[in-house]
């Protein structure tokens, strides 16, 4: 397992390095975001075949019609959901996928609770956290978009897949001052928002194109 997290070849720190000076020409000026995605080896969350391609910027399969996100995604995602304070106390994450976004964010959080539809997925993801020893993290196998009220109100929520419009659960679910990232559109026609609760009501911006996986309800 060591040489595996360390990695070799093309998961090795050079490759992880050229990475992170992509993400730097990319505009992530966040040096806590940088150094924890320096440190968190990609790799070990896809399967051995496509490993090789765990620091190109793009995303990859992860099975069941899932994806692991580009690595400019997921630090800008997680770098838009801390501007608004240093450190967050209570993140919901909607869609735990392969766990990388999750592991992200575990090292940036005091606590992360993360909820997945795919139970496999989920299974695997968890076994990977624990073996890069991130314990600060809940995960329920559930309908992502009924949230997770139990440890609401949340300071950061971020949405790994597209739906057409936001939730009302999760609006629900975030604290007042809160910062959500999602997603919304459908196909080819996604937009990144940063939703912010405020007193009175909810700001919405939007953000950039993306892709995502579309968000889709039940459980598997």
């Amino acid at each position: 397992m060591i040489q595996s997290l360390q990695g070799i070849g093309m998961t090795s720190a050079r490759t992880r390095e050229r990475m992170i000076n992509r993400l730097i020409q990319q505009g992530i000026c966040s040096h806590k975001i940088l150094d924890v995605m320096r440190n968190t080896p990609r790799h070990i969350f896809m399967d051995e075949a496509l490993a090789h391609r765990a620091y190109e910027d793009t995303a990859l399969p992860i099975g069941y019609n899932q994806t692991i996100s580009q690595p400019y995604i997921v630090a800008k995602m997680t770098e838009l959901l801390l501007a608004a304070s240093a450190r967050l106390t209570c993140v919901l994450e909607i869609g735990t996928g392969c766990g990388y976004q999750t592991a992200i964010l575990a090292q940036l959080a005091d606590h992360v609770y993360s909820v997945e539809r795919i139970a496999p997925l989920q299974k695997k993801a968890k076994d990977r956290l624990w073996d890069l020893k991130l314990k600060n993290v809940s995960y329920l196998h559930s309908d992502g978009g009924w949230g997770w009220p139990d440890h609401a109100p949340y300071d950061g929520i971020l949405v790994a897949a597209a739906p057409p419009e936001i939730p009302e659960m999760l609006l629900q679910q975030m604290a007042i001052g809160g910062v959500m990232l999602i997603p919304i559109g459908k196909d080819d026609k996604q937009q990144l928002q940063r939703v912010t609760r405020t007193e009175s009501g909810y700001d919405i911006e939007k953000l950039e194109p993306v892709v995502f996986v579309p968000f889709l309800s039940g459980r598997k």
